[in-house]
């Protein structure tokens, strides 16, 4: 498949950020794509949603933590090709939110600095994402 005959998709990740300044990381659960790969939280912005709703609806529905689309400040973002799709993924950090993360989705969920996150593997379009946090952080 070309490049040009690849679907676009447009996915909004997020990087909560505890009181501690650390990260949260959701492990792919099994039989998704990339499973076992760790992640910001996120996913597929829906039809008529802007990417921060996006983050919004994601948060409460997969790890049950609560924000508003006032707590996200873009950060930055990745451009990825993958075989049968192109990634075009906005990046948000959150600071403030309530609730305490539970995996809700049956994935993996981990606390780490920002310096640790090259420690974890990630899929290939959340890699360059994790200096801008490093530097942030």
């Amino acid at each position: 498949m070309t490049a040009d005959a690849r679907r676009l998709l447009l996915v909004a990740a997020v990087a909560l950020v505890d009181a501690d300044g650390r990260v949260l990381l959701a492990q792919r659960p099994e039989g998704k794509a990339l499973a076992g790969l760790w992640e910001f939280p996120g996913g597929k912005v829906e039809s008529g949603e802007t990417p921060e709703q996006t983050i919004v609806r994601e948060l409460r529905e997969e790890i049950g933590v609560e924000t508003k689309v006032d707590c996200l400040a873009p950060l930055t973002f990745a451009s990825h090709t993958y075989d049968d799709f192109h990634l075009l993924m906005p990046l948000f950090v959150c600071r403030r939110f309530w609730g305490v993360p539970q995996p809700l989705e049956g994935q993996a969920l981990k606390w780490v600095r920002p310096i640790q996150m090259r420690d974890y593997p990630m899929p290939p379009a959340d890699l360059p994402l994790v200096p801008h946090l490093i530097d942030l952080l």
